[in-house]
């Protein structure tokens, strides 16, 4: 199973709203998710579900891929990592899925799933972790595909 994990782009600081979920995009944030967007565009297969927490900035950022998505409220900001991994059926998804998320939640997943330790690591916003589960000698075995930030698009 392939997991594709996006954090939103930059967004307005929570102190400029008075709910976090309504947090918009810079203009930075817009031009960061459209370069992402172009990217996953030419590289995700058309059978990628996508899935994006509820609040406005990973909206946003998930509308800048042109493609449909579903939202998903176990995705928001005050979900944890169990969430997330049951939301996308990690590790028995068929198709890829492509998660439009939040930190820490998205660090701490890569963490836990490539080391099995839900360690604080950071993901850069509009960044996008690439993991592959797959199966050898009867394991599972979660690879790191790639990892990419919208400033080297």
């Amino acid at each position: 199973m392939d997991l594709i994990l996006w954090r939103h782009a930059e967004a307005l600081e929570a102190r400029e709203v008075e709910d976090d979920l309504d947090r918009a995009l810079t203009a930075r944030g817009e031009r960061q998710a459209h370069r992402m967007a172009a990217w996953l565009g030419r590289q995700l297969p058309s059978s990628t579900k996508v899935l994006a927490s509820p609040a406005r900035r990973t909206q946003q950022t998930a509308a800048a891929l042109e493609r449909k998505f579903k939202t998903v409220p176990a995705l928001a900001p005050d979900q944890g990592v169990e969430a997330l991994l049951h939301a996308v059926r990690w590790p028995d998804s068929r198709e890829p899925v492509l998660v439009v998320g939040h930190q820490p939640t998205l660090g701490l997943a890569a963490a836990y799933l490539l080391s099995g330790q839900a360690h604080p690591w950071s993901v850069r916003k509009g960044a996008v972790w690439w993991l592959r589960g797959r199966e050898r000698d009867g394991a599972l075995q979660v690879v790191l595909h790639a990892v990419i930030a919208p400033e080297l698009l």
